[in-house]
């Protein structure tokens, strides 16, 4: 790596609240303190899924309903990436690369460490428990047991009653 070249943080983003929120604590650490010389250049990647998985039925009808499925999912991504710019502008973060590559939210987030030779990845975390967990999958889960490169779990801090 040349001196003048900056290490790579990818950080996956979607519709939730957990990931805007870990997308603005990495803005607020790493980024909008430095200002025009940030140490990372910034990826940030949205995973869209395949409309397929989404409907995940087979026969009469099937077919039918996925165009409709994937212009919702088009829609999401769009509202998702708007709202990264916008938490990127308010942060004066400026030179972000915006990414929706279409696919299960691991894979895409482990192929983008390896695209970008990411040094660090960072996702949100949904805060499920351990069934919930094992059934529906943790992306922030299976990014840490297979990216190439340090993963960091940001967690929204629980509100105490």
């Amino acid at each position: 790596m040349a001196m003048s070249e900056k290490e790579v943080m990818v950080v996956g983003i979607d519709e939730s609240e957990h990931s805007m929120y870990a997308l603005e604590w990495t803005l607020d650490h790493f980024f909008a303190p430095f200002a025009s010389n940030p140490p990372f250049k910034l990826f940030i990647v949205h995973a869209k899924p395949f409309a397929s998985s989404v409907v995940g039925l087979a026969g009469p009808g099937a077919a039918d309903v996925l165009p409709y499925v994937d212009t919702d999912l088009k829609k999401i991504a769009a509202r998702v990436v708007e709202n990264a710019k916008e938490l990127c502008r308010s942060k004066l973060v400026n030179d972000a690369v915006i990414e929706v590559v279409e696919g299960d939210g691991r894979n895409v987030l482990c192929e983008a460490v390896e695209k970008h030779h990411a040094s660090i990845l960072v996702v949100g975390s949904h805060g499920y428990g351990a069934i919930k967990r094992a059934v529906l999958g943790s992306v922030s889960d299976y990014c840490a047991h297979h990216a190439h490169c340090s993963v960091m779990i940001v967690k929204r801090p629980k509100i105490k009653h």
